[in-house]
């Protein structure tokens, strides 16, 4: 980190905001950093906000893998992917010199859908009905017919995404230093026609899953790429599976992802 020199802040126009980050940028620039207004030239790109403001920040730059990404949070507590708090300075300057802090790098999910081209997701990826309809889709685990899928829909998570929706329809929380992608139903229907596992279940870097559609008029799905609506619209197939491209985050050396969960939900 000493060799990066150039910070973007990411962050929403907000008169509380921008005062704070006047103060942001004076502390960058005591210990010469250089305040840079395009997020192609830097190679410190630091969040303002929550998680979702994250995310957001990790998308709008294209998921890049020559930079460091770092959470700040603005209000209420520190989130899952903010080690740092805008009113704590102290800590900011610790991870400025090196002295508090260590890289780690988060696994990403590839989506390619039809013939749209690839999208890639930090937290999930998810799949819905779009109408008051059940959603059938027959789920391949590699070349494997694995089950024919009727219900709301299914959520793809990442290791970290795994407390985000994932949590919030009975998935398990997973370790970030685990490469996996994890796979949670919405509402299976379960008959003498359907059966799916009904659980969630993890699958390793190498596996890839496939969905595909049953074109039964509910073949226009809502598509969700973590915080983000994507707008591709009839879908036949969606290939899901874990990159080796990894993003690099700023955090806290006392502050595990165990210790994130725990303060978060405990």
């Amino acid at each position: 980190m000493t060799q990066r020199k150039n910070i973007f802040f990411f962050h929403k126009n907000d008169s509380v905001v921008n005062d704070k980050i006047i103060a942001l940028h004076e502390l960058a620039e005591r210990h010469d950093f250089t305040i840079v207004k395009k997020h192609e030239e830097a190679n410190i790109i630091a969040s303002i906000g929550g998680d979702g403001t994250f995310l957001q920040a990790v998308r709008k730059t294209g998921f890049r893998q020559d930079c460091l990404y770092a959470g700040i949070a603005e209000d209420g507590t520190k989130g899952l992917y903010c080690d740092f708090h805008i009113d704590d300075l102290h800590s900011i300057v610790d991870a400025m010199t090196m002295e508090q802090i260590e890289v780690r790098r988060y696994p990403i999910i590839k989506v390619d859908v039809d013939e749209e081209g690839s999208f890639y997701c930090l937290n999930e990826f998810t799949i819905r009905s779009g109408i008051i309809k059940t959603l059938v889709m027959d789920v391949f685990i590699d070349d494997l017919h694995f089950e024919t899928f009727r219900g709301d829909g299914m959520v793809i998570s990442t290791p970290t995404g795994s407390t985000a929706y994932n949590k919030s329809i009975k998935g398990a929380v997973v370790d970030p230093l685990l490469p996996c992608m994890q796979v949670s139903e919405m509402a299976s229907l379960n008959n003498n026609l359907y059966r799916t596992l009904g659980s969630s279940f993890i699958l390793g870097d190498d596996r890839k899953l496939l969905l595909k559609v049953v074109q039964d008029g509910n073949d226009y799905p809502t598509m969700g790429m973590d915080n983000e609506a994507l707008s591709v619209q009839q879908v036949e197939k969606v290939e899901i599976q874990l990159t080796d491209k990894r993003i690099k985050t700023v955090k806290l050396k006392n502050n595990s992802f165990w210790e994130k969960v725990k303060r978060t939900f405990l």
